[in-house]
């Protein structure tokens, strides 16, 4: 776990807003209807236009959330969606209540 890199990444209000949209992707996402469930996240073209971003912000943004460990991709045909990576994030939140 890299701290630099995953405060990096919480560092812009967008991606906060992503990490929050994905803790309950049923209350802030339309249904998927090509998988008809969250379970592997959710598309980036959904994250998109919540977003109002432009794709590439977007792919920006989740890249490095993915790198910083606190979204896990997952791969459906043409399509990526993301997921939070809970246990990342439960030992972020420890790490910072040890060090602070």
């Amino acid at each position: 776990m890299n701290i630099i890199d995953i405060n990096k990444a919480l560092s812009n209000k967008t991606r906060l807003e992503i990490l929050g949209w994905l803790k309950s992707p049923g209350d802030h996402f339309p249904p998927h209807t090509d998988l008809g469930h969250f379970n592997d996240g959710v598309c980036v073209q959904y994250i998109k236009e919540k977003s109002g971003l432009s794709q590439s912000t977007i792919s920006h943004f989740l890249s490095l959330m993915q790198k910083a460990g606190l979204i896990i991709p997952t791969r459906h045909g043409k399509w990526t969606y993301y997921k939070r990576d809970e246990k990342m994030i439960k030992r972020y939140i420890a790490h910072l209540n040890e060090q602070l």
